[in-house]
């Protein structure tokens, strides 16, 4: 006969399983880690606005084109999702059918979401764990706001920093309406994050990007600067938040951003200088289940070991490429 399982017995089990889960997951993790490739290279395939929706297969097919095909010619060592990926109910499934495109390359990849995604029938924190429950997915769940570190090309510290924040939807304030802004706390924990990379690297801020789905108002202020250099396709107004909450200042302030890359605006696609950081747009991606009037594609992004430089351009999802340029020498006035 079995003996009965006493309630001290499933819990020594039931912790014994949890422990057991927590290693297999830090082994995907190790099995994941991000470094330099050995020529000093680390390459970033950014999509944005894929707006699937699953009642509309036959408009959003380019889109799960568009992925398959720059991921063929690029072959990055990572995927960023920069927000509306989703346009259409059943969330899930959507969500599903997107981050599986990826998966299926075997590329690890992360997202942050945009002001469409949970106004469908799912949450942002349920988003947020349905993203993170993705085979090759790297972020953990429910996080919105997270930092990946990109390790040196023969040794195990951190020679790069990939900052991901959620950008939210719209404005609490009536008085104020319009796009939401980041919010406080978000800005003191990206500041707090790159402080203690600075210190863990002799006080020496770490190349860094910022990925977002929604512009932050700057991008604004440096797009109609006569003075400032931009690159690219400036086709609609920035539709950034009417109210400044200041993380440009704070990215100015620690020193470790050289570039933010953001959605949104899909008929937009420039970068432009604007106090030594790169504002960018990247390429909308998604099919014709919403407005867009550039072929779709993606940006790609190749950072350089121990330097603060990188190389972008625009993949199109025919195979072509356009807009290479060289931070910082392309923005720089000669």
């Amino acid at each position: 006969l079995l003996t009965p399982i006493t309630p001290k017995e499933m819990k020594q089990l039931l912790l014994f399983a949890l422990c057991m889960m927590s290693l297999a997951l830090q082994g995907q993790t190790k099995k994941n880690d991000l470094r330099f490739n050995a020529k000093g290279e680390f390459k970033i395939v950014q999509f944005t606005d894929v707006h699937y929706v699953p009642a509309k297969v036959e408009e959003s097919k380019k889109a799960l084109e568009c992925i398959d095909n720059v991921l063929d010619a690029e072959k990055p060592d990572l995927v960023v999702f920069t927000g509306d990926m989703i346009y259409g109910a059943p969330a899930e499934e959507a969500m599903r059918t997107v981050m599986q495109r990826v998966a299926d390359h075997k590329i690890p990849f992360v997202a942050t979401l945009g002001n469409h995604d949970d106004e469908q029938d799912m949450k942002r924190p349920d988003l947020y764990r349905l993203i993170s429950s993705m085979p090759y997915n790297l972020q953990l769940a429910e996080h919105s706001d997270f930092v990946v570190p990109v390790r040196a090309s023969g040794e195990a510290k951190t020679a790069a920093l990939l900052y991901l924040l959620d950008s939210h939807a719209y404005s609490p304030l009536s008085d104020a309406k319009g796009y939401a802004w980041m919010q406080s706390d978000q800005i003191n924990w990206y500041r707090t994050q790159s402080r203690q990379y600075k210190e863990q690297n002799d006080s020496v801020p770490l190349p860094a990007l910022a990925f977002f789905h929604i512009p932050v108002p700057e991008f604004s202020q440096a797009a109609s600067n006569e003075g400032a250099i931009l690159r690219g396709n400036r086709m609609e107004r920035v539709c950034s938040p009417v109210l400044n909450s200041g993380l440009f200042t704070a990215i100015k302030e620690e020193g470790d951003v050289m570039a933010c890359f953001v959605g949104h605006d899909h008929d937009n696609d420039y970068a432009v200088m604007w106090y030594n950081v790169l504002l960018a747009y990247g390429r909308y991606t998604g099919g014709n289940t919403v407005y867009n009037h550039l072929p779709n594609g993606a940006r790609v992004i190749v950072l350089k070991e121990g330097k603060r430089s990188f190389d972008t351009w625009v993949r199109l999802r025919t195979g072509e490429t356009e807009q290479l340029t060289r931070y910082p020498d392309s923005y720089i006035k000669k």
